[in-house]
């Protein structure tokens, strides 16, 4: 996800689009000023009617699952993002940016009840960076870490889990950096996790979630012309995200929205963007297209606070 500020325009520990006005990273004082922001204005993507729960044949979602990158687990906890997590009761909840390693998990987290099945993947050579993770009510049949690329699997941003009727993917792609310095491994990676998706999607359908750090077409970011030289917001970020949707993948929100505007998952902490809803949508449910059938919903919580993102979630009929 590219984060304005720390992440705007993309970067990890800087990892997020950049926005056209200057931002430096955000420090303490900064972060404890977005965590008290109000509500964004704009759509109000919460609520959940009931004709939205079943797919477009009728039938009901068996299955829902909530992906959030949550700019630091610890931080995250301490703002009460677990208590909306458990208000929200998803069978699967798929982080990313964890910045934690598993044994400085908060314990509240770690022995988790409602998820007794949880996996973990962070950075290799740097503490506090990256990271993603999976907590399931139901154990997998099998959990992956990583694409299978040594060069690519060393900062903790893809686990997979396999389940009897489906693959799930939670990832948190590498931001192309401030400067675009990481532009060229960014689209190296790009090729590579499409590699990765679509042997997957070989043997059975699946389902990816995460912060892909891109906003795909100009209604995905408030200010697309700004922008254009942004991490995030690249010709070539672009192109890689339609190759993707174009090898078989469906993105679901746009697939159940195409006209909705200032649908946001991510603010930087900076320039109070937030309330102004002056934001990007990173956070993406991909399918595959043999699923489509089977989307009841796909939802952006964008009153949710807790992190730089907010959280985002899919019911699905399998």
């Amino acid at each position: 996800m590219p984060k304005r500020g720390k992440k705007q325009g993309g970067g990890d520990s800087g990892e997020e689009p950049e926005v056209p006005e200057p931002e430096a990273k955000k420090n303490k004082k900064e972060g404890a000023k977005g965590a008290k922001e109000k509500a964004v204005e704009g759509p109000i993507l919460y609520q959940d009617p009931p004709d939205k729960l079943a797919s477009p044949g009728g039938k009901r979602y068996t299955l829902k699952v909530t992906s959030w990158n949550v700019d630091g687990l610890r931080a995250w906890f301490k703002k009460k993002g677990l208590e909306w997590v458990r208000e929200e009761g998803p069978d699967v909840l798929c982080l990313q940016e964890t910045k934690c390693a598993e044994k400085l998990l908060p314990p509240e987290i770690r022995d988790m009840p409602e998820y007794p099945h949880k996996y973990w993947a962070c950075s290799d050579d740097k503490e506090g960076y990256s990271g993603v993770a999976l907590l399931s009510k139901t154990e997998p049949l099998n959990v992956t870490y990583g694409i299978g690329e040594e060069e690519h699997d060393k900062e903790g941003r893809v686990i997979t889990a396999e389940f009897p009727s489906h693959f799930l993917v939670t990832a948190y792609v590498p931001n192309a950096g401030r400067g675009l310095v990481r532009l060229e491994y960014r689209q190296q990676w790009d090729i590579a996790f499409r590699a990765y998706l679509k042997g997957l999607d070989a043997r059975k359908p699946l389902i990816l979630c995460g912060d892909l750090n891109v906003a795909h077409k100009e209604i995905d970011l408030k200010n697309p012309k700004g922008n254009k030289k942004s991490a995030g917001f690249t010709p070539q970020e672009r192109e890689g995200f339609g190759e993707l949707l174009a090898a078989g993948f469906l993105d679901t929100f746009r697939h159940l929205y195409p006209d909705t505007p200032y649908a946001y998952t991510f603010w930087t902490y900076m320039m109070n963007a937030r309330a102004k809803n002056v934001g990007w949508r990173l956070d993406y449910f991909l399918v595959s297209q043999s699923l489509q059938g089977a989307v009841c919903d796909s939802k952006i919580r964008n009153q949710v606070m807790g992190s730089d993102h907010c959280p985002i979630t899919l019911y699905v009929a399998l």
